[in-house]
């Protein structure tokens, strides 16, 4: 069994905010794959497919180490079997990085799972939002932001491609798709 996970916060006022493009590429893989993801289950909404399940954590991105520890312990699911897609205030928008560990960067949602799972012994699909307009905002305010008009074109690119990325680390694992992946935008995926 494969654990994938998109972080986000749940309800319309955060839904195309920059913190919740875990989601957002969670969905476009399962949309690609006509998959349904709202089962309600482990404070999440929820799907599985064959080998692989699909969770939403809705416990807000500051508890999701509640929600995908639940999960990991029911289905027996280690570490080098868990993908966590998140958002990443330190790469620019349109970059894409996986890594199979490592810390959690300052990211509320793997601090907390790091803290609930007791390892950073996991799979990470890292998605940059910064942009070059940013300056000094409020991290917390940016990040529950949206995204800006000219920005739209690059997200929807970058959430496809993170899609495709879930996709191969799927079918072909993490330094596959570390490999294919692990670009600053541009070139060819």
């Amino acid at each position: 069994m494969k654990l994938i996970v998109g972080l986000g916060n749940p309800g319309l006022k955060y839904k195309n905010t920059r913190h919740n493009i875990g989601f957002l590429a969670l969905d476009s893989f399962a949309k690609k794959n006509r998959i349904k993801i709202n089962k309600k289950s482990f404070c999440s909404l929820f799907a599985r497919n064959g080998g692989l399940a699909f969770l939403k954590p809705h416990t807000f991105m500051n508890n999701s180490g509640d929600a995908v520890s639940a999960a990991a312990s029911k289905f027996g699911v280690e570490g080098k079997d868990i993908l966590v897609v998140c958002d990443d205030i330190n790469l620019p928008l349109g970059t894409v990085r996986l890594r199979p560990q490592g810390s959690a960067g300052g990211h509320k949602g793997l601090i907390s799972i790091i803290d609930k799972l007791g390892t950073s012994s996991f799979n990470r699909l890292r998605i940059g939002i910064a942009s070059e307009g940013r300056g000094s905002a409020n991290l917390k305010d940016f990040v529950l932001s949206g995204f800006v008009s000219g920005e739209k074109k690059a997200v929807k690119e970058t959430v496809a491609r993170a899609a495709a990325a879930i996709e191969t680390w799927t079918e072909k694992g993490i330094n596959t798709a570390m490999n294919k992946f692990n670009t600053n935008g541009g070139g060819d995926n």
